[in-house]
This record gives structure tokens, sequence and C-alpha cells, in this order.
């Protein structure tokens, strides 16, 4: 019992000796925690300088954009071929893809030589092979009758353009095929295969095999953002956000980006942890100073590394009593198979003395466990850098999502990281502890490289036919010149019919006499109260015009109109407004004061005069009944006389629209266009008397309250309007009223875009197919949403919050969808509007007799000021509509509450003037 203790003892004082002796030998080749967080740091700045147009072409770390832009969603089906070609032979794969509920691919292939006379002859004649090769694999599996997407991994360096367009850089490995490089390899083996006329198939896409290394992963866990491979060689790639690749147009989403990470260092940033082994190794080597990454990584190279250190020491009398064989003195004698079966976990020993022996060795007890170590050191060392570099990836990724913790998955392939018994344990664990932020999940790749370019086709074709379904969705919001030009003459017309005693009962747009027949002069001054009420707030006003200088000094305060007052009854909505009067009044200390008041009522109303005014009807969700038909002046006289508290002055009832115009025009004189853009839709204009047959007179002018939202109620746009459009319509409070509007105007494009991405989601092409309960919600989707979505500034992350804010979860590619939607609506809603403003000042024009028109429009409305892109659009529209006409636009400032004032005093300006006649 007590000579096994003592066996014990001596046989683990032995391998502690053997451990000191290699440790200190190689001290060197075992690196901190210091300075793998280092080398982490160096290997981010080496992805910037990659990434940067500028620093590109001298970077170390190419980081290649793969122009894959999306990983599997599950919803891919179909048949796929896929072809790899790159070593002693090719393999040509038929892959099936399933989804019937769940991810389940079905793999047939073959292999096929690559004779040294194919891929060493002319370049025509190795693509010619491929596609014969490709054929019989076609007639043989009875394929040859079906139309099939190809994805083709070429494992040698080339630049991409776009997926399926590869220049060949250089050939690698064997191949030395004539006349291939800095040509294109996809029309290379395109023209090869139209040779066989009964073969139809298209190339989508050209991978890295990296890349096709995370797709396959990705496939099985949507998590999946990064492939690695520590194979023959090392390599990694993963998803990242395009607005920080320079080399590659475009800010929207992601693309894989190819790191080619190989060759960290070959620009020196490793000098400093190299050893003298890793430089005698690279003169050595096929391609001296380049790949130093890799020569440091990977099974090419760890075997070598081993040799030249076992070689070392055996010279420092080290090991073997310093013998040496013959083959220890050969290069490439000690594998990585080698490697990997000496640090096996029970018959590593048994292993090792095997391998030396086979070496012409005679090792001791002692020299087996110093040579175990040493492979343990330099294995050790690969899966250190490995993860530090991985780290650096994942801390990017961390960051570039803007969370505190990520959660992601790394799929990996490549024989070291399969058959070494330590190497994937000791990853995981670096990169863990390196990257404590976040939680990783490493996977096997399956066949990665050529199942992973089926899976990039695979991902390519859906993409495709889900591109052009949605172009399709988005083709019926883009208007032709052709069609913006019918708009505007169909408004033209319009205009024309409501301004006819004849057509006006019949016209749909109603172009209602304000009875405001001037503009601000400059000379108006006093103190007014303004009304206004458009909306859920309702506004009063204390406004003090002071002459000379143009100065207005305004104090307001907003009161709520709660939803049953809105739909209650006219008594009690105009009982309430009486309630806030009072209470504003009160508030500014001028109870009894009798004050001239203006009434903001942002309805269309009838005017017989500018104090009287008929409601023709509600909208903005208004429904108080009793009022339609009514004068509603007199509705808020009787309501004051109820309360009985104070006697106003009730000078004017004024459109917003009309208030917008007065103040521009207070500032500007050639202000004669009143433009909102905002809740609703709407414009008022200075209109020639002669042309106005409802009010008698042909003197002067008359601002002309168009109510052009309800253009198109007669079905003339009909042309123009989508399955949405008439879904909004059906849905809304008013059916069959206020057309234009709700294609124009900010209370509605949400509901557009919302009814959009309802139906998209329907047909499978958003939020996985999944409508959530929000998106069924009308009204959720705010037009001030549209305005985030679209912001320039925005980036795809931000926009992704907001859909999670409406309970949508989304991915990268769908929030590129919903911001084209919301662009197109848009988009469409400014045309719209500038083809409607354009029939108006086109018309002033002709009516003045004028071959050029200058002419300023007051605008004012959430929409026109607050969206990124609107005004611009609408300005652009009315450019090209009415070239002759040079129409400048300024904005308003409270429209509705200054306007008022201001209609007012020019009301009593005029009224004084006529007593003086």
């Amino acid at each position: 019992m007590f000579a096994v203790h003592l066996m014990a003892f001596y046989f683990s004082k032995l391998k502690e000796d053997q451990i000191k002796k290699v440790d200190r030998f190689l001290y060197h080749m075992r690196l901190s925690d210091d300075t793998l967080l280092d080398i982490m740091k160096r290997f981010r700045a080496e992805m910037e300088k990659g990434l940067a147009k500028d620093t590109n072409p001298t970077a170390a770390v190419k980081m290649l954009p793969t122009f894959v832009r999306a990983i599997p969603d599950g919803s891919e089906n179909g048949e796929f071929l896929s072809l790899d070609l790159g070593g002693s032979k090719f393999r040509v794969l038929k892959v099936q893809v399933a989804e019937e509920g769940k991810r389940h691919v079905q793999m047939e292939s073959q292999f096929y030589p690559t004779p040294n006379e194919i891929i060493r002859g002319n370049g025509t004649e190795l693509f010619e092979y491929v596609a014969d090769c490709l054929a019989d694999f076609m007639k043989t599996k009875d394929l040859k009758h079906k139309k099939l997407p190809l994805g083709l991994t070429f494992s040698f360096p080339c630049r991409q353009t776009k997926l399926e367009e590869g220049v060949l850089l250089s050939w690698t490995k064997k191949f030395k095929a004539r006349g291939v490089q800095d040509t294109d390899v996809v029309s290379r083996l395109t023209k090869a295969m139209r040779r066989h006329k009964d073969m139809d198939v298209d190339i989508l896409a050209l991978v890295n095999d990296t890349v096709g290394t995370m797709m396959t992963c990705a496939y099985d866990d949507p998590y999946c953002e990064v492939g690695v491979i520590v194979g023959t060689g090392t390599n990694a790639c993963y998803m990242e956000d395009m607005s920080n690749i320079d080399l590659v147009e475009g800010d929207e989403g992601r693309m894989c980006i190819n790191t080619e990470w190989g060759a960290f260092g070959d620009d020196g940033a490793l000098e400093d942890i190299r050893t003298e082994f890793d430089r005698e190794l690279d003169l050595g080597s096929l391609n001296p100073g380049k790949q130093m990454f890799e020569k440091m990584i990977s099974g090419l190279y760890l075997g070598e590394l081993v040799r030249l250190i076992l070689l070392k020491m055996a010279k420092a009398g080290l090991l073997f009593g310093g013998e040496k064989s013959s083959a220890l003195h050969t290069k490439g004698k000690i594998e990585t198979r080698h490697v990997a079966a000496m640090e096996k976990y029970k018959e590593g020993l048994a292993n090792t003395r095997e391998i030396l022996v086979d070496l012409g060795l005679e090792p001791s007890e002692a020299d087996c466990i110093a040579v175990q170590h040493v492979c343990t050191i330099v294995s050790f060392r690969s899966a250190n850098l490995c993860a530090a570099a991985l780290a650096a990836i994942l801390t990017r990724l961390r960051e570039n999502k803007k969370v505190e913790r990520l959660r992601t998955t790394v799929g990996v392939d490549g024989t070291v990281y399969k058959i070494h018994p330590q190497y994937p344990k000791r990853l995981h664990k670096v990169v863990r502890k390196l990257v404590p932020s976040c939680d990783v999940r490493f996977l096997l790749s399956e066949s990665g490289s050529t199942k992973g370019a089926a899976m990039v086709t695979a991902v390519a074709s859906r993409m495709q036919a889900q591109r052009k379904q949605i172009d399709k969705v988005l083709a019926l919001f883009r208007l032709t010149r052709e069609q913006l030009v019918d708009v505007q003459a169909k408004m033209r017309a319009e205009l024309e019919y409501g301004l006819k005693k004849k057509s006006h009962g019949l016209a749909t747009v109603r172009m209602l006499p304000t009875y405001v027949c001037g503009l601000p002069d400059g000379t108006e001054k006093g103190k007014f109260l303004a009304l206004d009420l458009g909306g859920t707030n309702f506004r009063v006003l204390l406004v003090k015009i002071r002459s000379g200088r143009r100065s207005v000094r305004m104090y307001n305060k907003i009161f709520a109109i709660p939803l049953e007052i809105m739909q209650g009854t006219g008594e009690e909505l105009f009982d309430h407004i009486v309630q806030c009067i009072a209470d504003f009044l009160d508030y500014m200390g001028l109870k009894g004061a009798s004050l001239p008041l203006g009434f903001t009522f942002s309805f269309p109303c009838r005017q017989t005069s500018i104090d009287k005014g008929t409601l023709i009807g509600w909208t903005k969700g208004f429904k108080a009944t009793d009022c339609e038909g009514e004068d509603v002046v007199d509705m808020l006289r009787e309501a004051i006389k109820r309360r009985n508290e104070f006697d106003l002055d009730i000078v004017a009832v004024v459109n917003d629209t009309v208030g917008t115009m007065m103040t521009c025009g207070y500032e500007d004189p050639n202000c004669e266009i009143g433009l909102i853009a905002g809740t609703g839709s709407n414009m008022c204009y200075m209109e020639d008397m002669r042309n106005i047959e409802m009010v008698e007179g042909d003197e002067g002018k008359m601002c002309i309250n168009t109510e052009w939202g309800g253009f198109g109620d007669n079905g003339c746009i009909d042309d123009i309007r989508t399955r949405y459009d008439t879904e909004v319509d059906e849905g809304s409070l008013n059916p069959g009223k206020q057309r234009y509007e709700k294609m124009t105007s900010g209370m509605y494009l949400g509901e557009i875009v919302r009814q959009i991405l309802i139906d998209l989601t329907k047909q499978g092409l958003l939020f996985r197919g999944q409508i959530s309960e929000r998106l069924r919600t009308r009204g959720i989707f705010e037009t001030k949403f549209l305005s985030q979505i679209e912001s320039d500034r925005l980036a795809l992350l931000q926009v992704r919050t907001i859909l999670q804010q409406l309970g949508l979860d989304s991915t990268c590619e769908d929030s590129i969808v919903v911001k084209e939607v919301c662009g197109a609506v848009s988009r469409r809603a400014a045309q719209l509007c500038g083809a409607g403003l354009a029939a108006i000042v086109e018309k002033r024009r002709e009516d003045q007799g004028l071959e050029h028109l200058r002419i300023t429009v007051g605008v004012d409305g959430t929409l026109y000021k607050l969206h990124p892109h609107f005004s611009r659009i609408l300005q652009e529209t009315v450019k090209e509509l009415a070239p002759r006409c040079d129409v400048t636009f300024m904005l308003s400032e409270d429209g509705s509450g200054k306007g008022a004032a201001l209609i007012t005093a020019v009301a009593k300006r005029l009224q004084q003037a006529q007593k003086e006649n």
C-alpha cells in the first residue's frame, strides 16, 4: 500500500516539475487576462479601420461586405441547389427547406473530382466542367424540369459589390485556372450553364464558408449573428449595422461582414506577443509576413509550432536527453490531429508516447508529460487569441444594439474546434470571462459551407419574393407625373364648380365665402379676444395688437374638451365653451370687460356675413347633436346669455386656414393663400369678387375657404385610391366624406399605414406573420410616429424601439419595411397636397392674366412643420406642376389664435371705414 502511495507521489512530483519546466521555457506564450483585454481592444480598433472608407485600403483586417442582408427567419421553404468549389473535390447539393411550422432541412449531395488539368488549365474550361457536373447531378436527381435557385460557396478571396457577384482577387490552394482573376465568377459560371438548354438555374448568392457557417446555425437558432471557423484556417463574420459600413451605400438594415481576421497583425499590431517560434514558422511558410493571427491559431500551423518548440527544447537538453530524430527536424511531421490526440483526457499520455516513438524518439515518462504540456500551452494560446477577437466582435454587437446585456449565438465550424478535445471548453470559458455582459451560446455547424450557401440562397429567394410583394403594395402609392397633372386638373374643375351658382350645390370642393375682404395693412390696434375650437383642445386667447411696429402680444389658456362633450348635445358643447371663457377672463382679471371677439371654428361653415356661420357638417371626431344646419355664432351668443355673466362683441367667425393666411399676411402683403397640413387638410385664398357668383358685388376680393378635404367625394379620384384608403374611410366617423383629406391629413396617414402593416403581416411579410392585438387597434399608429420613423437622423434601432412601444416585436428587416411604408404614404400625401395647391396658384396666375406669378402661401399644421420630408416634397410638386408660379412658403405663427384676432381687427377697421364713408 505504501509503495502505491510512493509511486503516486513520485508521478505527481514528476508531472509538477515537468510542467514548471515547460512553463518557464514557454513563458511568452502564456497570455494574462490583461493582455487578452488589450488584444481585444486592438482588434476593435482594426475593425473600425476596416469598416471606414478612408482607412480600409491600409487596414490589415479587411472587413469585407458580403451583401448577405438577413438571417433565416424560419419562413424559408423550397428546393435549392448549392455548389462548393474550393478543394480537391467539389460538392453539389440539393437542399430541401421545409416550413410546415417547423424548421427542417433535407440534403442530397454528390462529390465530383477536380482534375489538375481542369483547375490549372483554361478558366472557361473550368466553369464548363463545373456546369457539366451540375447538369449531371440535376439529371441524376431528376431536377432538369425545375427552375431552381443556386448558392455558390467559393472559398477564394473575392471582391463583392452585390450578393450574386464576386470578382476573383487571386487563386489560392492548388487552383491556377487562366483568365479568371479580376473577372466575375458568377457571370462566368452563368455563361457556362447557358450551354445546357435544359437547365434553368439562377445563381442568387456567392458565399464565403464562414458566412455559410453563420447562416446554417441561424436557421436553427435565430439569435445566431456571428460565425467563426477554427479549422485549417480561421475566420469570423458577424451582422453589422449598415450605417457603420462606409464601403457600401445605404444606412438601412444590417449586412454580414466577413472580417478576414486571419490577417490581424500583418501590420505589426501583434509583434509584442509573437514569439521566436511564430517568427520561425512564418519564415518557413508559403506566405511569409501574411496571416499572422491565423498562424498563431489555426490547424494548419498548431502542429508545426509544437514541432519547432520540441526541437528547440531537445537542442537545449530539456527533452529526450538532448536526442533529436530526423523526423523531428522535418517540417509538417507533427500535425494538429497529433496535438489533439496528445491532449486527450485519459489516453493522452499513451498517445503522446506512441506519436513520439513514431517520430523516432525514445521518450521517458517525464518527456511525455512535458510534450503534452507543450501541446496544451500552444492550443490554449490559440483558444485565448480566438476568444479575444470574438469578444471584441460581441462587444461591438452589444454596443450597436445599445443594450446592457446581449443574448446571442455564435455558429462555429472547423476541424480544430470539432476534433480537439479541450478546445471548445477553453474557448467558451475565456469568451465568457472577457465579455461578462454577453450571454453567449455556441452552436456547432452541420455541413456549414455548403448547407450555408443554400440557406443564404433560401433567404435571398425569400427576400426577393417578399420584395416583389412589398413593392406591389408600395407601387399603389407611387403617383406618376400624369396622375398628379390629372389631380391638378380635376381640382381646378372642382374649384370652378364651387364658385358657380348653378353647380355650387353639387361641388365636392365647397368654396365657401368667408366675408373676409381684406388683409392686414399694419394700422390695426387694440385688445381682442380669440377662441380656437378645432380639436380635442380648446383655447381662449387675449391678443394685444400695436400699430406702427406690427407687434402682437398674446396670452392664452388651453382647456380640454372631453369626448362626452364632443359627442354630446350642442347645448352642452357651447355651455362648456362659455365656462372656459369665464375661467379665462377670471384668470386674466378681465371679468365684465366687453371685448371684440374672433371665433376660430375649424369646421365647414356656410357664411352669409363675417359674423354668421352655419355648420355644414362636423369633422375630426366631433358629433355634437343639434348643431349641423345651425348658426354657431347664434349658439355661442345663446350660451353667453344663459350664463348671464358677461357680454362679448362677436365680430367674426373664422376658419383656422383663413387665420393662417391672415397671420402671414400681417408679415408679408404678398400672402394671399393659406394652407393647413395637420390633423386636417384645407386651403383658402383671396378670390376676385367677380368670380364668386354666390355673393353679390364684383369689386375687390374675398377670401374663399375651399374646404378641399371633400375633393373626390364624387368619385373623381377613385382611380388613385387604394383598398387601404377604402378600409380607413369605411372605419371612420364619416364614411364616404372628406376623401382627399383622408389621403393627405395627419388624422388618417397613421391609420393608412396601420392597414398596410396588417395586410403585409397577413401575407407573412412582416412581424413573422403575427398580428399583435395592438396592431388590430384603430388609431394606435399616430401620425407623429410617421414623422419619427422617417427622420433621417433615426437609426433602425430607434425605429424598432418605437415599434416595440406599439407592441410590435420587429426585426431589423421589418423596421426597414415599416419605414418604407411610412415614406410611401406620407410622400403621396405631400404630392396630392402639392397638386391641389398647384391648381390654385395656376388659377390665380391665369385670372390675373400674368405670364409669371409671385405669391406667398402661409402654412400651418403639424404634418408640414414636424414631418422630416413632407414640406420639401409638397414644394417640389408645386414647382413641377406650376412652373410659371414663383411660390414662397411662409410658416404661420398661431393662425387660429393670432389670425382670429387679426381678422377681427381688420373687420373692425373696415367697419369703421364704412361708417366714416
